[in-house]
């Protein structure tokens, strides 16, 4: 009897380790071949006028020849358009697994069409291609061949706008009082700036006037934070409650994508502000006065402005005329040019004059 007990245990201690080896042995490996590309068959049409009225319908019919990785195995596709043949800055207008096909609305082509930079009511090529990719990751990516499309997109803002709120700023802390904008980087979507005077006390910012969400703020000295609606309201700027103690002229940059901002003195000694400003242009039939914010006079702005597709320039007392080439946003020189006015609506208008940036806010689009 002692001799089987022995056994036993010893029987039992082996079967675990050999039960125990088996559990965590993860020499078993996901091995693919060099993959093979989707195949994207041309379309029996080479120019779509997209339908702003009707923007659910469908608009194209994209199939492809599926990927080979070697094995069983889903992949997914990102379906991707560029401006350019190259693919310099594609981007993805829908994601699917396991399929081969997919129709885009007319919503969704003009949207991607729009992010790829292509100009409203303007006939130009769009490139399209599919990726396909292994994996949660985005493993193994390879493209097809690529073909093009004459687009005729309706208009699509792809822009966020942001004002400022707080008592360290003109509307102090009411969500509806002419909040300055931020101005928007022209290359950069993600990416805004403020530069003027401030208070001593917080901020924070709004991403519609009239409502506290989203409301952008900070709960540390560096990285931002977002309440988007139905949750706890961020800390303020410019570091987690606690307040600007003298006042003076500040920068203010805010990242959304790195999601990091900067609050740092501004030296805005020897700058001087035009007698006055407006705006002049192909896009309005009459001279529209800009105002100076009482609160800081190098912030100017004019709301409500109706402008037609063509062009406008800052025009200071003196007949200098600050412009610049990039639409709705972008930092203006003395004799840069007209800034191009791609669609009819009435606008918010801002301009700073310490910076030469400026805004137009659509408030219809």
């Amino acid at each position: 009897m002692e001799n089987i007990k022995r056994f036993s245990a010893i029987t039992i201690i082996g079967l675990a380790l050999i039960m125990f080896t088996s559990c965590n042995d993860s020499s078993e490996k996901f091995t693919i071949g060099s993959p093979t590309a989707p195949v994207l068959q041309d379309l029996n049409f080479n120019r779509l006028e997209l339908d702003a009225v009707n923007t659910g319908n469908p608009a194209i019919t994209l199939n492809w020849q599926d990927a080979d990785y070697g094995q069983q195995t889903a992949i997914n596709y990102l379906i991707q358009f560029s401006s350019d043949d190259a693919f310099t800055e594609p981007i993805t207008a829908t994601t699917v697994t396991g399929q081969t096909s997919i129709t885009l609305s007319v919503n969704e082509v003009n949207s991607a069409a729009g992010s790829a930079g292509l100009n409203p009511f303007e006939w130009k090529n769009v490139y399209i291609r599919v990726a396909s990719t292994l994996g949660t990751q985005g493993n193994e990516i390879v493209s097809s061949n690529t073909i093009n499309l004459e687009v005729y997109p309706y208009f699509n803002y792809v822009f966020n706008d942001y004002y400022l709120v707080g008592n360290a700023t003109a509307p102090d802390w009411n969500n509806n009082n002419n909040n300055p904008a931020l101005f928007r980087d022209a290359s950069d979507s993600n990416k805004y700036y403020y530069t003027g005077y401030f208070g001593t006390g917080e901020f924070k910012v709004l991403e519609v006037k009239g409502l506290w969400q989203p409301q952008w703020g900070t709960n540390d000295a560096s990285s931002i934070d977002v309440n988007p609606g139905g949750g706890t309201d961020p800390g303020t700027f410019p570091n987690n409650n606690n307040a600007i103690a003298a006042a003076g002229f500040y920068s203010f940059s805010i990242d959304f994508a790195s999601k990091t901002y900067a609050f740092e003195p501004f030296d805005a000694s020897g700058k001087t502000s035009p007698a006055s400003l407006s705006i002049e242009g192909t896009s309005t039939a009459n001279v529209v006065a800009m105002t100076p914010l009482s609160f800081d006079g190098h912030i100017w702005y004019s709301n409500g402005v109706r402008l037609t597709p063509g062009n406008i320039e800052f025009i200071t007392d003196t007949s200098a005329k600050w412009g610049a080439d990039t639409s709705f946003s972008g930092v203006a020189t003395d004799g840069g040019g007209p800034i191009p006015v791609p669609v009819e609506d009435n606008y918010d208008i801002w301009f700073n004059d310490l910076t030469g940036r400026y805004i137009l806010i659509p408030l219809n689009l």
